[in-house]
């Protein structure tokens, strides 16, 4: 999807070389992966220029609204606190990224407040 966004969309080709070759796709797998953003109404596909592009049908912003909230929702039981627990127990959290968390919890409180 960054490909596509990055680009106002993108053909299968420049998808494969953007990604293709830090997973290991071979064109087959590209096209299946496009074929299921399709499905999902992520993407859509366009002629441009006699070629086929894909472009996106949601922002960046929905896409990570929808796909955070899912795997939230598989893996944590929609807990937040709970993916936070888990994740800092598995990698260390850099002192700039504590502090974020914390003004995020201190202006969560403040929200309440009002």
């Amino acid at each position: 999807m960054a490909v596509v966004w990055d680009n106002d969309g993108a053909g299968v080709e420049e998808i494969l070389a953007a990604v293709g070759p830090a997973h290991g796709w071979t064109e087959s797998t590209a096209r299946t992966l496009i074929h299921r953003l399709i499905r999902k109404g992520a993407l859509a596909s366009e002629r441009r220029r006699g070629r086929t592009v894909y472009a996106p049908r949601l922002t960046r912003e929905a896409w990570l609204t929808a796909e955070g909230q899912g795997m939230l929702d598989r893996l944590f039981d929609g807990r937040l606190a709970g993916l936070v627990a888990h994740l800092t127990r598995e990698r260390a959290v850099a002192p700039e990224d504590l502090a974020r968390l914390k003004r995020l919890v201190a202006e969560l409180d403040a929200e309440d407040e009002d």
